[in-house]
């Protein structure tokens, strides 16, 4: 088993300083255009001061048709390239594998901030159901946004295919009710994260790290998946060229609901070839918990909450025996540890977290 603190190596080459990943966190800190915010720079650049090896951005949108919520950092268009660059360059001067998560949210895109009715793979929860011409151009979106990632200095990007966003709904086989070559048998309802992936990398070429984020199975707004063509999902995309898989389990170290005695690490790990590597989430808390993740089969820990209230846990869980601090937290006490009033705020949303 490899050490939480030996430097974690990509299919593409790309090497990180440990096998610890700041999670892809939503905050709501950039300006309405996409533009990078201040307050976004100063979250992110703190977390690689705080010796992350890996650092994603909140999942940024592809399209003006695909952005989620508000203060979302966008990745659509040439005019936000002096923002990414100086994110970039400001993560990496700290040290820090620096990756932007792509993403289109789909039927749930944010009506009032895109202006238009939201769009997925069928006629769903008031989105309306995607033509070819939809299909083809978010393809080219996200080979676009790639490109951009790659030519403002970002080390690679992380196509967000979970959480009930664009590619989970076409993946799903509830959410999914088209009988064309887009629904139907998983080999079509998979068939457009496979191309997408085929299109950013055709894009930006072997050595720029390309990673794709899961969810393996029912749980919140990701509806209609299955864990075994979860798996297979994964496969292809070995298959076809992908450097990681990220599991957004939720909680890392429960057995999955399908096989209540099995795990989903070793399942991933024994189904994928070895230089893929397999990133895992969910309420990673200590160095305990993260060292038990490794054990599984995983070859990085990805934190969220953890890292929130704690800015330096890499430099901190050097030591076995120091203990992260939990929620609850103040306002003040997020402030203090780089998030802004508004990110604190988003907080509050997660249950018994902020008092």
């Amino acid at each position: 088993m490899s050490s939480l603190f030996d430097p974690l190596i990509f299919r593409s080459g790309l090497r990180a300083r440990n096998r610890i990943v700041l999670a892809p966190l939503t905050n709501m800190q950039s300006e309405a255009d996409g533009s990078l915010g201040h307050a976004e720079l100063r979250w992110l650049t703190s977390r690689a001061a705080g010796g992350f090896g890996v650092v994603t951005t909140c999942a940024s949108h592809v399209a003006r048709d695909g952005q989620g919520w508000p203060g979302e950092l966008g990745v659509y268009d040439d005019a936000l390239l002096p923002g990414l660059s100086t994110l970039s360059a400001a993560l990496r001067e700290q040290g820090s594998v620096a990756i932007v998560q792509i993403f289109h949210g789909g039927l749930r895109a944010d009506r009032a901030l895109i202006g238009t009715t939201p769009w997925s793979a069928s006629d769903v929860d008031g989105a309306r159901a995607a033509t070819d011409e939809d299909i083809t151009r978010v393809i080219g979106q996200f080979a676009d946004a790639a490109a951009r990632a790659r030519d403002a200095g970002f080390d690679g990007v992380e196509i967000h295919g979970a959480h009930g966003y664009l590619f989970t709904q076409f993946l799903s086989a509830t959410q999914n009710r088209r009988s064309d070559a887009w629904g139907g048998p998983l080999d079509h309802r998979a068939r457009l994260l496979r191309d997408t992936l085929k299109a950013v990398r055709a894009r930006v070429g072997p050595q720029f790290t390309v990673g794709v984020r899961l969810s393996p199975e029912d749980y919140g707004n990701a509806r209609g998946l299955d864990l075994d063509e979860s798996v297979q999902t994964a496969c292809w995309l070995a298959d076809e060229g992908v450097d990681y898989i990220h599991l957004s389990l939720w909680r890392a170290l429960d057995n999955t609901a399908k096989r209540p005695e099995m795990h989903a690490i070793p399942l991933f790990r024994a189904a994928l070839s070895p230089d893929v590597r397999l990133l895992a989430a969910g309420a990673i808390w200590t160095r305990e918990e993260a060292d038990q993740v490794l054990a599984k089969g995983a070859d990085a820990v990805v934190l969220g909450r953890s890292a929130i209230i704690n800015a330096d846990w890499p430099l901190k869980a050097v030591d076995p025996s120091w203990s992260p601090r939990r929620p609850p937290v103040t306002i003040a006490d997020l402030v203090d540890n780089g998030l802004s009033p508004v990110f604190a705020e988003y907080m509050r949303r997660f249950p018994n977290f902020v008092v």
